[in-house]
């Protein structure tokens, strides 16, 4: 049996990443979204199953977290991989440019904010990352502001672990290549032109830029409690496979079970009876 997903593209814990050796076309042994599909719909089953057991136990809880270039598929992985999960227990948060409440506190208070409760899944569409990401490369933070966040980073992180919630952090790694076709396919597909921003070419051309803080992000951060995934994007239907696994996987580590009643089952069935022949007797 060969490797799981998790296994093949986790950052372990003090590991170089060399994002220059992995193929953003890797798909595997799969070589279609239809002979993938299959593996894809087992693994959402599961999700969902699972999630119903998180939500229902109420005593653990779940924190994925979405990072990658423009066009790299975040919001792809939100619609196709959560949209079956029962809407009571899932959230999505989007993290942009600060609003002038959110810069007046700590770069983590907007994030921590939002963290989850028990029984919760909660994913974030990009996060408190993007304070050693685009703040390093725009040079909008000094560098002994930023280059002192990675620790605060993982003390948080740690914090939250502690209080029961698994931390899966994932790098939709694509192509310079890739990325300009996904452009193009938004500029001639009236339907999704609203996505178009002015900054998304200029920010193409900060690609290196971007390549050294992902790296840097992702080797002083990913730890045994919150690990690092890079996840080869370029193909959609394989960037779905490997997240779905991974996320599956991970739940079934939780050990999630349906609880006890939180009742006394005996005493609510002798009040229906009761009530049911009072209803009869009536």
């Amino acid at each position: 049996m060969g490797k799981s997903y998790g296994e093949e593209f986790i950052l372990r814990p003090g590991a170089k990443l060399h994002l220059d050796r992995i193929d953003p076309s890797y798909h595997g042994k799969h070589k279609s979204h239809e002979t993938a599909a299959p593996a894809i719909a087992e693994s959402l089953a599961q999700m969902k199953r699972l999630q119903e057991l998180l939500y229902a136990d109420a005593k653990q809880s779940l924190l994925i977290v979405l990072q990658g270039l423009d066009a790299s598929g975040k919001d792809g992985v939100i619609r196709h991989l959560f949209s079956g999960m029962d809407p009571q227990g899932t959230w999505v948060y989007g993290f942009k440019q600060p609003s002038a409440e959110e810069g007046a506190h700590d770069f983590l208070w907007r994030v921590h904010q939002h963290a989850p409760g028990n029984g919760q899944v909660v994913i974030y569409n990009r996060s408190h990352y993007e304070d050693v990401l685009v703040v390093r490369v725009h040079k909008s933070v000094p560098r002994k502001v930023w280059s002192k966040r990675y620790e605060l980073i993982n003390d948080f992180e740690n914090m939250l672990t502690a209080h029961g919630t698994r931390i899966l952090k994932f790098y939709l790694h694509i192509s310079p290549e890739e990325q300009l076709e996904r452009f193009k396919r938004r500029l001639d597909d009236p339907a999704r032109q609203w996505k178009i921003s002015e900054s998304d070419y200029a920010e193409r051309l900060l690609w290196p830029k971007y390549m050294d803080a992902y790296k840097e992000a992702i080797e002083r951060t990913s730890t045994k409690r919150a690990p690092w995934f890079v996840i080869p994007a370029n193909h959609k239907w394989f960037r779905d496979l490997a997240i779905s696994q991974i996320i599956a996987d991970t739940m079934s580590e939780m050990d999630l079970k349906t609880p006890s009643p939180r009742v006394d089952l005996s005493a609510i069935r002798r009040k229906y009876h009761a009530a049911a022949n009072e209803q009869q007797g009536g």
